[in-house]
């Protein structure tokens, strides 16, 4: 097994803009298709509300995947 973790995010513009950004739902579907396309599988996934320039938040995810070697 292979195994790759990745922080998805978004842009810090909606952050700073309204004071906090959520995950688009087609964006991180599009980002999910396109690493099970070159066989990653979500192995798990982590909600996490990160700060930036101390006021501004933004939500994120920790998906860790897998595939076969």
């Amino acid at each position: 097994m292979e195994y790759k973790v990745v922080i998805y995010q978004e842009g810090m513009l909606g952050s700073l803009l309204l004071g906090s950004s959520k995950v688009d739902p087609l964006r991180f579907s599009e980002f999910l298709n396109q690493n099970a396309l070159e066989g990653w599988r979500v192995q798990t996934m982590e909600k996490d509300i990160r700060r930036m320039l101390l006021f501004f938040k933004r939500e994120a995810y920790v998906v860790i995947l897998e595939r076969e070697r």
